[in-house]
């Protein structure tokens, strides 16, 4: 490959996404053994029992994942008990999920190794570096979010 200014090792989104899915890959190993969740199914789960019930359109926007991973997950939690469909009042054509007393005490058993996962991993930057993260990658996400609506 020809050495340029445009490497990927250099290009900022792929550099996202490895951090990300390294980190993310870290912390399912221990859901998924112990508890047989993957990615989406557990980040799923994250989201409602962080927010309580959410429309299947209202998580494709929270996880920013793909609507068709969004449903099979939804699907697979349903069949587990662990999510639970009820009617929108404000809209018939989609449905509240929220999770089930089994969601919440299978949230409530692996949130605590997700946040130990978490905190051993970012004591490879300070307090003050965590912070600043949070706010770049929360002005990126907007500055995605709004590129988005511009796109539509």
């Amino acid at each position: 490959m020809p050495e340029s200014d445009s490497r990927l090792s250099d290009f900022m989104p792929y550099r996202m996404a490895i951090t990300s899915n390294a980190v993310s890959s870290l912390i399912s190993g221990e859901y998924r053994s112990e508890f047989g969740l993957k990615i989406p199914e557990w980040r799923v789960m994250a989201v409602l029992g962080d927010a309580g019930s959410l429309t299947q359109r209202d998580l494709v926007r929270a996880t920013v994942m793909d609507k068709v991973a969004v449903n099979r997950a939804c699907k697979v939690l349903e069949e587990r008990d662990l999510i639970q469909r009820s009617p929108n009042e404000m809209d018939g054509r989609s449905h509240h999920l929220e999770l089930t007393n089994a969601g919440l005490e299978l949230h409530g058993k692996i949130w605590p190794q997700a946040v130990s996962i978490y905190e051993k991993i970012f004591t490879a930057i300070s307090p003050r570096e965590q912070a600043k993260l949070r706010l770049i990658l929360d002005k990126l996400l907007k500055a995605a979010r709004e590129l988005e609506g511009d796109e539509k």
